[in-house]
């Protein structure tokens, strides 16, 4: 493990900590809104209200209901221009950015990076764009219609906001985005490339071509109740329910963070990233994959698995990824000590919100740890055989941990794993 009273780590790379998180969901805008619903194990998983469904077959969904960016400091242009993932991702990054007490102007901005993702982007525009083309023809497609909707152009975006002028770029690799644009991020900070990242994820995943493609896949609950249809680990669960949001983190060498008086929430310890090689969308069934990732991000901070003190789950609530994730702690921790190791999963609060999932749940795992304690599974009763992992029920309060874990998969076989631990002066 790390030297406390060190800003270097064992090997000579810089450690990096968390100073700020901003967060958008459907529990409402806010990091604060949403660790509130999960400490009280509230779903804000609701009827769809931005589109008709009565064609579709799944009728809810996490939307981020009431959003007016105007109420959030962008701008009547931003709001016409900007889609809704670009955003979420600004408002996000406001908040991150005012937690940290980040002064753009005392910094230099070639060494502040941007490492932030979308799965799937403005998918809206897309969807316009294709109905202007075959309706009123190649004329009248709005002249914005690419850089609008491509998915890099949150992170492009944010640079032109703030001014930061380092590494800029976009991580896409599905429900794992959020998670790969940190540990990227992460990796930049402790090689010496950047001293400052704004790191993160969003997604404006609740369309209707989104919900028909995702239904159509098998890959949805299809409940009409919205209660019982995010169930991660759950005996019931029988599919993810789609979210919507953004997650922003503001990171720091801890030697850069200290010398301006930043107030340091978390450290972030390791990073663990590996393919499946296996299916476009299915989890390689023995979690082989998911092990190797977890296992990286431990060794990288020092840690063993003894150490864990609880895992931030992907847990989407599909039958074929909560079994692999299970069989994938233990494995990594052999069956007893598994058994000894609080999971849960914040997707019975909010759906599952994909590019934006990773790096909504590393901010709650980093909070987790700052607090000592564990949220609670929100929509978890019946436990599962094929799930044998101890779900977290009620908020575990002072609960001190060495090391918490954060996993994010996608579709194509994308493992990200965080490891985050409370930082210590």
């Amino acid at each position: 493990m790390n030297d406390p009273t060190s800003t270097r780590r064992a090997d000579g790379t810089h450690r990096v900590v968390i100073t700020g998180c901003g967060v958008v969901s459907p529990a409402g805008v806010g990091t604060e809104a949403l660790w509130d619903a999960l400490l009280n194990k509230r779903c804000c998983i609701s009827a769809i209200e931005r589109f008709d469904t009565s064609d579709q077959e799944v009728h809810i969904a996490g939307e981020v209901r009431g959003f007016d960016g105007t109420e959030h400091g962008l701008s009547k242009k931003e709001t016409r221009r900007f889609e809704r993932f670009v955003q979420y991702a600004i408002v996000a990054a406001d908040e991150a950015i005012a937690q940290a007490g980040l002064d753009m102007e005392q910094e230099d901005p070639t060494r502040v990076a941007i490492s932030f993702g979308s799965g799937i982007g403005g998918i809206d525009e897309l969807g316009r764009g294709f109905n202007t083309l075959a309706e009123k023809g190649p004329k009248r497609v709005n002249p914005l219609f690419v850089p609008t909707m491509i998915t890099n152009i949150a992170a492009g975006n944010l640079a032109i906001r703030y001014g930061m002028k380092g590494e800029c770029i976009d991580v896409a690799t599905a429900c794992a985005t959020g998670a790969h644009n940190i540990g990227g991020a992460v990796r930049s900070i402790r090689h010496g490339y950047a001293d400052v990242a704004l790191a993160g994820g969003s997604e404006e995943s609740v369309s209707g071509i989104c919900i028909a493609g995702f239904a159509n896949l098998g890959a949805l609950s299809k409940s009409e109740d919205p209660e019982a249809a995010s169930l991660p680990f759950d005996a019931r669960r029988a599919g993810f329910v789609a979210g919507e949001g953004a997650g922003a983190v503001i990171l720091e060498s801890l030697e850069h963070a200290l010398a301006r008086g930043a107030h340091i929430i978390a450290e972030v310890t390791g990073f663990g990233s590996t393919g499946d090689a296996y299916h476009m969308t299915a989890p390689e069934p023995s979690g082989e994959g998911v092990v190797r990732a977890m296992r990286q991000a431990l060794d990288e901070g020092g840690f063993t698995p003894a150490d864990i003190g609880h895992l931030n789950a992907h847990g989407t609530g599909t039958p074929a990824n909560d079994s692999t994730e299970s069989r994938a702690l233990q494995q990594l921790c052999g069956e007893e000590a598994a058994a000894q190791v609080p999971v849960t999963s914040i997707k019975g609060t909010t759906g599952h919100t994909l590019g934006a999932a990773g790096a909504i749940e590393a901010i709650i795992c980093a909070l987790s740890v700052a607090n000592q304690c564990v949220p609670p599974t929100t929509g978890f009763a019946e436990p599962a055989e094929d799930c044998p992992v101890t779900v977290v029920t009620e908020t575990l309060k002072d609960r001190p941990q060495k090391v918490a874990l954060s996993n994010s998969l996608g579709f194509g076989g994308h493992n990200a794993c965080l490891a985050i631990s409370p930082y210590e002066e």
